[in-house]
C-alpha cells in the first residue's frame, strides 16, 4: 500500500495523489498547475508517473486544479474508467472544454507579453471529448461500492462546489487492510446553495486541503454585508462593481446574494448585472439540472416556485460582441471569470475600470501567488493589462468569508482523530500554522513534498 504526491504538495494547485494497493494503480484528481508562468509550463512536463499503468482515476470536484490535466493523462494513454458523482462528471465536461478553447487562445496571444509565439496546447476539444468518453458519473453520497477488489469507495458531500466529495477508501492487501480518506476541497460552512461538509469518517490516514489552514473566514453574515456595503457604495458613485468570479458556485452563489438584495430594496431592480461568462452561465443550467445536491432552504425556494439564481437586471453574456459592449456601461454589476483573474474576459474588464475611482474591485475567493488578482489585493498601485502598465485606483475590496474552503477551525473539526494527517492543497505558510495546531492535538502529521512517498500499510490504525 504505497501512496505518492505528485501535486499540490507545497503548493495549492495541481493536486493529484497516486494509491498503490492489491496490484492496482488508482490515481486521486489529476489537477492542473495554476498561476505563474513557470507553473503553467510544469503542466507540460511528465506526471511523475507512467499514465499507461494507471488503472482508475477518481475525481473529487470538477474545479480545473483538481481535473485540468485529465485529457493530457488520456492523451499520454491511460484507458482507465473515471469514477466520480453525476454532478461533476457534467461540471468536468464544461470546465475542460473551456479549458481547452483557452489553451489555443493563450497561444495565439502570448506575444503581447513579450514571450515568444508557438508551442501546442496540452490538449485539444477532440482529446477532451476521448476523456469524457472515460467518465462514470455513478458514484452517490454515502453509497459504498467496489473499485476493484481489494478497493472499496464511499464518495461523501464535500460542500466545496456542485458534486464535489470527500472519497473514503477502504483498502485490503495480503491481509492488512487500511481506511484512507482524500478530502478533496472541504466548503465553508453556512452557503446558501449546498449543505454544509460532511465530516471525515474514522480512519487511519486522511489527505486533507490546508489552503486556508492558518486562519479563519469573517462569518458569512458579515461577509454579506460587506459585500452589500461595498456594491451600494461603488452604485451610489456612478460607478461600476467588477467582480472577478469563479464560474463554479462563486458565480451561483453571488447571484443568490444579489438576488436577495433585490428583494429587500437595498438596491434597485432596475440595476444591470452582468454575468459575462459563458461557462458559468452553462454552470447555472447545470446546477438547476442537480438540485438532488442542493440543501433544504434552496429547495424549498424552487418549490415555492422561485428561481435563487434569477434577477431583474440580469443580462447573460455569452458571444464577444454583447461582451465588449460592456465597456461602455456605467452602474452595473460585472461578475467576469476567471476568479483569480488569470485570464478570460475579466482582464479587458479590469483594464476599462481599474483606473476610474468611481468604480469598484471585489474580490471573492482565493487568489494564487503570480495572478493578477492576487497583485491587487496585495496593493499593488499598478498592474500589466495586455502589455500595458495600468494604475490601480479604483475601491479594492477583499471578501474571504465568501471563500469556497473550510478555514482553520472547520478543518480542525472536519479531520477527527485519523491515525495519520497528510497536509496538501496549501502554501507552506498555511499548512505549517495548520500542522502545528493539529500536533498540538496530539495527531501525528506530515506535509508531503512533491514526489514523497509513504507506505500506508505501516500507518497506526485509529479507523474503527
Amino acid at each position: 500500500m504505497q501512496l505518492s504526491f505528485h501535486g499540490a504538495a507545497g503548493d495549492v494547485t495541481g493536486s493529484c495523489h497516486l494509491l498503490e494497493v492489491a496490484g492496482h494503480r488508482i490515481l486521486i484528481d489529476c489537477g492542473m498547475f495554476q498561476g505563474s508562468r513557470r507553473l503553467h509550463d510544469e503542466n507540460a512536463v511528465a506526471f511523475g508517473f507512467d499514465a499507461t499503468a494507471i488503472d482508475l482515476l477518481l475525481l473529487t470536484h470538477a474545479h480545473l486544479d483538481h481535473c485540468g490535466r485529465i485529457p493530457l493523462l488520456v492523451k499520454r494513454g491511460f484507458k482507465g474508467r473515471i469514477v466520480t458523482t453525476a454532478a461533476t462528471m457534467d461540471l468536468a465536461k464544461l470546465v475542460l472544454q473551456d479549458a481547452a478553447m483557452l489553451q489555443l487562445e493563450e497561444l495565439r496571444h502570448r506575444h503581447t507579453d513579450g514571450t515568444p509565439a508557438g508551442g501546442e496546447p496540452l490538449y485539444t476539444s477532440a482529446d477532451v471529448a476521448q476523456a469524457m468518453a472515460q467518465f462514470s458519473g455513478t458514484a452517490n453520497y454515502g453509497a459504498a461500492f467496489e473499485l476493484v477488489p481489494g478497493v472499496r469507495a464511499t464518495f461523501q458531500n464535500a460542500g466545496h462546489i456542485l458534486g464535489s466529495a470527500s472519497i473514503l477508501l477502504e483498502l485490503e492487501e495480503v491481509g492488512v487492510k487500511r481506511r484512507i480518506v482524500f478530502s478533496g476541497d472541504l466548503g465553508n460552512r453556512d452557503k446558501p446553495i449546498l449543505n454544509p461538509p460532511t465530516p471525515a469518517p474514522p480512519a487511519d490516514a486522511v489527505v486533507m486541503e490546508s489552503t486556508y489552514g492558518d486562519r479563519n473566514h469573517r462569518s458569512q453574515a458579515d461577509s454579506i454585508a460587506e459585500f452589500r456595503t461595498a456594491i451600494i457604495a461603488a452604485l451610489k458613485r456612478g460607478g461600476n462593481v467588477v467582480i472577478p468570479t469563479f464560474a463554479l458556485e462563486r458565480a451561483q452563489d453571488l447571484l443568490y446574494y444579489l438576488r436577495e438584495m433585490i428583494e429587500q430594496k437595498l438596491i434597485p431592480a432596475s440595476t444591470p448585472v452582468y454575468l459575462d461568462s459563458p461557462m458559468a452561465i452553462s454552470a447555472t443550467e447545470i446546477f438547476k439540472r442537480h438540485q438532488e445536491c442542493f440543501n433544504p432552504e434552496t429547495r424549498a425556494l424552487l418549490a415555492a416556485g422561485v428561481d435563487p439564481f434569477a434577477l431583474p437586471g440580469l443580462h447573460f453574456t455569452r458571444d464577444t460582441q454583447a461582451s465588449i459592449a460592456i465597456n461602455g456601461v456605467h452602474g452595473a454589476i460585472i461578475m467576469a471569470g476567471s476568479g483569480m483573474a488569470a485570464g478570460g474576459r475579466i482582464l479587458h474588464h479590469l483594464r476599462h475600470n481599474v483606473s476610474d475611482s468611481r468604480n469598484s474591485l471585489v474580490f471573492v475567493g482565493y487568489a494564487s501567488v503570480g495572478t493578477t488578482a492576487r497583485q491587487i489585493i496585495d496593493g499593488a498601485q499598478q498592474v500589466k493589462l495586455f502589455g500595458e502598465v495600468v494604475p490601480v485606483r479604483a475601491t479594492v475590496t477583499t471578501i474571504s468569508g465568501f471563500s469556497a474552503h473550510a478555514d482553520h477551525d472547520d478543518l480542525l473539526k472536519w479531520v477527527g482523530k485519523p491515525g495519520q494527517i497528510f497536509l496538501v492543497h496549501g502554501e507552506a505558510s498555511a499548512a505549517t500554522v495548520l500542522a502545528a495546531d493539529l500536533a498540538k492535538q496530539g495527531q501525528s502529521v506530515q506535509v508531503p513534498k512533491m514526489g514523497d512517498s509513504v507506505n500506508l500499510a505501516g500507518a497506526a490504525t485509529k479507523a474503527s
